[in-house]
């Protein structure tokens, strides 16, 4: 993983000097390799001897070209993207259209990759509270994830990341690996979505408007982090232990929970939630917690957090 600027939240990579050309961010992000792809071979075995190395032309084998280790089996027609599309992906945004890369990487040992650039869009909230304009683009080379473009905000004082959604629908422009990833498509369609960042930067500042009662507070984490599950007991435990921690920083101990646009307000909830999730769940390793708030369980709450949130303005 590389950065410029600051450490990131996730404190993991490889610090650059600003406005580094593609090939240095693929080196010092270990993104300078490519996904091979070979049949799926077997070997039948006859009693006493060897026996035949088959092919199963329905499946292949994706490794990596550097160390030749495993990636995933996927079927025939996957298309793969390559960790250095990725990079090309914002070559011309960075070089014409004023964007600039601020962290890439490959988490789980090549099996996800990414590149999260900031687009020079920002807007301030009541009391200088900075959120800044991104545009996300992660792939996986095991099926996991589709190549997936997403408009994303940080909020300057904590780096708590939120995905661009409104009404409910996100403004991701997923590709699927059953068809060919083109880039400049992919563009043309997140064109649109970025345009979307005025109308949700207001609504962020009708967030920072609505003062917020205890009981809604509680009511808003309750909603945001108590799914019923089925291990009831273990769920209850982990929720107790969350909305302790998420009710600690909205009231004044998450960073920023002072600023006047978040102190009492909805904006403030959401915000504690998104920390909660970025900083301090539980998590494996601060790689798995990334994968989480970016990708996986922690998107998902951060999602219903805003959606929740959205609803005490509506």
């Amino acid at each position: 993983m590389a950065y410029v600027g600051q450490t990131p939240w996730h404190e993991l990579g490889n610090q650059l000097p600003a406005k580094q050309p593609i090939e240095v961010w693929a080196e010092r992000a270990g993104m300078d390799w490519t996904i091979c792809e070979t049949p799926v071979r077997y070997m039948t075995e006859k009693a006493g001897a060897l026996g035949s190395i088959m092919t199963f032309d329905d499946q292949k084998v994706l490794f990596r070209s550097d160390t030749k280790a495993p990636l995933s089996v996927v079927g025939g027609r996957y298309q793969v993207v390559q960790p250095r599309e990725v990079l090309e992906f914002y070559r011309d945004l960075t070089e014409v259209s004023g964007f600039e890369l601020e962290t890439a990487g490959v988490l789980k040992a090549g099996r996800k990759f990414w590149a999260l650039a900031r687009t020079g869009k920002e807007a301030a909230l009541k009391g200088n509270d900075v959120v800044n304009g991104y545009v996300l683009l992660a792939t996986s080379s095991d099926g996991s994830l589709a190549t997936t473009a997403t408009p994303t905000t940080v909020r300057v004082v904590c780096n708590n990341t939120l995905s661009i959604a409104l009404q409910g629908a996100t403004s991701a422009v997923k590709v699927p690996h059953s068809t060919v990833f083109d880039a400049q498509a992919v563009k043309k369609q997140l064109g649109i979505a970025v345009s979307g960042w005025d109308a949700f930067m207001y609504r962020c500042k009708t967030l920072a408007e609505r003062k917020v009662k205890t009981h809604e507070s509680m009511n808003f984490f309750l909603k945001v982090l108590c799914q019923t599950d089925a291990h009831a007991d273990q769920t209850q435990l982990t929720n107790e232990r969350a909305l302790k921690k998420v009710q600690e920083l909205y009231e004044g101990k998450g960073r920023g929970a002072e600023l006047t646009a978040a102190k009492g307000t909805a904006w403030g909830l959401l915000c504690a939630v998104t920390e909660f999730v970025d900083h301090e769940r539980r998590a494996r390793s601060q790689e798995y917690r990334l994968d989480s708030a970016w990708f996986g369980q922690g998107a998902t709450v951060k999602q219903r957090a805003l959606d929740a949130a959205l609803q005490l303005v509506s």
